[in-house]
């Protein structure tokens, strides 16, 4: 199966490829959609949904969308579906935010929690949602991975995103838990 993938994370978009390697994993770059969608919803589904049903209905392929973020508990799940923008900054602008925030916090759990959406042209609609706990260190540690993964130590591999392979991740990771979950409803619609 030809899947378009609606990122223009190429970090998300090897997680995915690398995941769902029976199918042919292709950006949305990549067959001429270049908009922006923009994420109005008010979860992480609801802009997976937008993202997806946008590329899919421009390009009449199948189409995957992930909406993802961190949510920690001491700041109400903050910065939830705000995690890619949340100081309006780059990444590193972003992790130094929160650990501001957190400054003087005991209380530092946390999860990252991915939703995909797989929208088919005619017209049918799949979700997962995959999540990961752990908690937010005060300071980065590691030099893999992207966005908060030198921040959050998972509570599976007792190091953080950015310490581990990119395979221990992928196999306890939110998203990770999320592309598990869509694998069998990809094998589903294969064998149909």
């Amino acid at each position: 199966m030809k899947i378009v993938v609606a990122t223009t994370n190429q970090h998300k978009l090897q997680e995915i490829a690398s995941y769902l390697a029976d199918c042919e994993i292709v950006s949305a770059a990549a067959v001429g959609f270049t908009d922006e969608v923009e994420e109005t919803g008010q979860t992480f589904l609801d802009n997976a949904f937008l993202k997806a049903r946008a590329v899919a209905e421009t390009t009449g392929l199948p189409t995957l969308a992930d909406d993802s973020g961190l949510c920690v508990d001491a700041l109400h799940g903050a910065p939830g579906i705000y995690s890619a923008r949340y100081s309006g900054g780059s990444m590193a602008d972003n992790r130094r935010l929160l650990l501001k925030n957190l400054r003087g916090v005991t209380d530092r759990r946390a999860k990252f929690v991915c939703a995909l959406v797989l929208v088919l042209p005619d017209g049918r609609e799949f979700t997962t949602i995959g999540e990961t706990h752990g908690q937010i260190t005060t300071q980065e540690y590691g030099a893999n991975g992207f966005g908060y993964d030198s921040l959050f130590r998972s509570d599976d591999l007792h190091k953080t995103f950015a310490e581990a392979t990119p395979a221990e991740k992928l196999a306890v990771s939110h998203r990770g838990r999320a592309l598990q979950k869509l694998v069998a409803i990809i094998a589903d619609l294969t064998q149909k």
